[in-house]
């Protein structure tokens, strides 16, 4: 029995967009938990399904999941970090980088490579349920968790880096017991994360379009709220506009998940349209509150530090343009 509670993805993407709308820590705390279990749940072997589903569940066992290193983001086939077999076990070095979670986490879906004699890179990674306890420091022989990395905005949430210096784990422990498949588990993970992301990014511009909206009717200047104004009102009518359409693509986007079709490039164009809007409804919600704007004591001071996040989070626009583009020529190949 897993114990949770079966909701769909559209009706955690809207949780997770109102959570976002008050403050987009929480929803990352969320986000990072919610791909391993979904990783799991949908490639888990039972016996793995059985030992972690329920706890993660019930919060007793916390995730985080790492695919990026020092060097690399994006380019995930080109990642360092090895696990080379040693009978029964795995030997692990190497070190991973923006663990969202990797300090309060007691559980890692790690992708690394292994040595599978496949030709192309993708096939020769491999991901690891780590099991480590919560902390920093050396938490376990061989895995170090350095400490907290100082971010501009994002700060209720924990991210960190992760050192493997020879650190041992059972066979066991590979996701769905299939070595080589890592990458595939890590995309289906991945398009979860983006429709997430595309929420946070929902949430995050609905509250910046609300303090506009609601700044501008209170300052006046020249004898009336700058919101009468044409220049500000036609502002405050493309924010709308951007909310909405991102919105709406969000929900597409994990509606198409949630039936079991292929939802990549909506997934892509979602995340794309909704971190991209984001940023420019907050940067437009800053302008319009003027001087106070860069003042701590408004709320749009922070959101202006957190909605650049979004830009870069499960892949930055330009990676989301290439699946897209990937996709479409993919769907509309030209038949010889």
């Amino acid at each position: 029995m897993r114990r949770g509670l079966g909701e769909s993805l559209l009706t955690y993407a809207l949780v997770v967009e109102e959570i976002a709308r008050g403050w987009m820590s929480v929803s990352g705390v969320i986000n990072t938990h919610f791909i391993v279990a979904h990783m799991i749940s949908r490639h888990g072997t039972d016996e793995q399904k059985q030992h972690f589903l329920p706890r993660m569940a019930t919060g007793e066992v916390r995730g985080s999941f790492s695919m990026s290193e020092p060097d690399l983001g994006s380019d995930v086939a080109a990642i360092k970090t090895r696990a080379r077999r040693d009978g029964d076990a795995y030997v692990i070095d190497g070190a991973k980088m923006w663990l969202t979670n990797g300090g309060s986490s007691n559980l890692i879906a790690l992708l690394v490579k292994t040595d599978e004699g496949a030709d192309k890179a993708h096939q020769n990674l491999t991901t690891f349920l780590v099991e480590k306890p919560a902390g920093f420091g050396e938490v376990a022989p061989g895995l170090r968790i350095p400490g907290k990395l100082d971010k501009m905005g994002y700060k209720g949430v924990d991210t960190t880096e992760a050192v493997f210096d020879g650190f041992r784990i059972g066979a066991d422990q590979v996701l769905g017991g299939a070595p080589g498949k890592g990458f595939s588990f890590m995309m289906d993970g991945v398009e979860v994360g983006r429709v997430n992301v595309a929420a946070r990014a929902c949430g995050i511009a609905i509250r910046a379009f609300e303090l506009a909206v609601a700044y501008a009717q209170q300052r006046s200047t020249f004898g009336k709220p700058i919101a009468q104004h044409q220049a500000i009102a036609f502002k405050l009518a493309e924010m709308a506009t951007k909310v909405e359409a991102a919105h709406l693509m969000m929900v597409n986007a994990a509606r198409l998940k949630d039936s079991g079709a292929r939802n990549d490039v909506e997934a892509g164009m979602a995340k794309l349209i909704a971190s991209e809007y984001c940023a420019e409804v907050t940067q437009e919600s800053f302008r319009i509150h003027g001087g106070y704007g860069y003042s701590k004591e408004y709320e749009i001071e922070r959101l202006m530090r957190e909605a650049p996040f979004l830009l870069i989070g499960e892949g930055t626009s330009e990676i989301q343009k290439t699946i897209i583009s990937r996709g479409l020529l993919r769907e509309y190949k030209t038949q010889s």
